[in-house]
């Protein structure tokens, strides 16, 4: 690992599976931590829950687990949980996201560490916190974002509740945790640190909680994907695909009625002010519909773009993968040496001077003779 990483000199370990820890394991190994990952004898369900493979690969557990050590111990057994405390003697930080009865069972907590390392810090990263009356409910993403209102604020009106189209609760717990566990190494102490899924959620619902709970606001969900007190800030229908229009002050909203030649509806009350345009909401979107299906996405993107005007196309993901933008920040990357084609999106914090060198994903129980023969068991 390059000297001069932002963590480099620091040791990890991660007891994860899935998706939640290990993410956070993730961030902190692209920035140059010694991750050790430590599996129970089966891996984790990260290596087969994907059917893709590239050689000996999944791509799931790729994703999610570049750049750091496996290594296999039987945590319910004395000469695995030796070896774990063995390992703790020379780490900064454990994280894991088991449930709390199996975090406690297995030793995976300050309390039952801190004899082999004070200054060790341990992230707890569960569904609903570390102790409580809720703590073993099972919880995994969707739960979350069932139970924290997510999917409520998810979709159409007319439509079920939805969930968020890719792992929002999970990638923002290991953030989160990756960003609690940092907190306490700088702080120079070690003990626990306990981050709960739900609390992160419903932490993220920031502004619409701070409605609810200061105005008595019921959110609920606007048609297409429309902002709560924006307007126009929504996708819209065109000639040839949807559009993402998103015009927050009333300056950008002149500059866009000058270039659809509606100059009426900046003097039109109703069209005028961001106040007006969210009383009339409907007939505001109505009539901009009717404009934008004129168009193609792509020509109102390049007829809006260039004054200001914030719209986009909405792609897919291959689109955005296969994209300028990706290419510009070389945003997809190759895992490992040789031949492996092996790929993953890169790391998204940047620092001058500190490229990532990003590492294959370890085989199972691979690195052992490496980390366990540093260590006395």
């Amino acid at each position: 690992m390059s000297s001069n990483a932002p963590l480099a000199g620091i040791r990890v370990i991660e007891v994860g599976h899935m998706l939640a820890g290990p993410y956070c394991g993730l961030m902190l190994a692209d920035l140059g931590a010694e991750v050790i990952k430590i599996e129970a004898a089966e891996g984790d369900i990260g290596r087969s829950v994907s059917p893709h493979f590239v050689g000996p690969h999944n791509a799931y557990f790729a994703s999610l687990n570049r750049s750091k050590k496996s290594v296999v111990l039987d945590l319910a057994s004395e000469e695995g949980r030796a070896a774990l405390g063995s390992i703790a003697e020379g780490s900064h930080a454990l994280v894991t996201n088991l449930r709390p009865s199996a975090i406690r069972k297995l030793g995976l907590t300050y309390e039952a560490l801190r004899s082999f390392n004070p200054r060790l810090v341990c992230v707890a990263l569960t569904g609903f916190g570390l102790d409580g009356p809720f703590a073993d409910n099972p919880a995994y993403d969707y739960v979350i974002q069932a139970l924290t209102g997510v999917m409520a604020l998810t979709g159409d009106p007319d439509a079920p509740p939805t969930k968020a189209g890719y792992s929002a609760v999970d990638n923002s717990a290991g953030l989160v945790a990756a960003l609690g566990l940092l907190a306490k190494i700088v702080q120079g102490q070690g003990g626990q640190v306990d981050v709960a899924m739900y609390d992160v959620m419903l932490s993220q619902l920031n502004y619409l909680a701070g409605a609810a709970l200061n105005a008595g606001e019921t959110v609920g969900r606007h048609a297409d994907s429309s902002h709560p007190y924006v307007v126009p800030a929504q996708i819209f229908p065109t000639a040839d695909g949807w559009l993402t229009l998103f015009i927050t002050h009333d300056k950008f909203w002149k500059i866009f009625c000058a270039e659809i030649d509606r100059a009426e509806w900046t003097v039109d009350p109703r069209f005028a002010t961001m106040s007006g345009r969210r009383t009339h909401r409907a007939e505001v979107v109505a009539a901009v519909a009717q404009v934008l299906r004129g168009a193609s996405a792509a020509d109102w993107v390049r007829r809006l773009a260039p004054l200001g005007v914030v719209a986009a196309e909405v792609g897919t993901l291959n689109d955005a993968l296969r994209g300028d933008i990706a290419a510009a920040r070389g945003l997809v990357v190759s895992l490992g040496e040789g031949n492996l084609p092996l790929r993953a999106v890169a790391c998204p914090i940047r620092f001058d001077g500190y490229m990532p060198h990003y590492r294959a994903p370890p085989l199972l129980n691979e690195h052992a003779d490496e980390v366990l023969g540093k260590v006395t068991v």
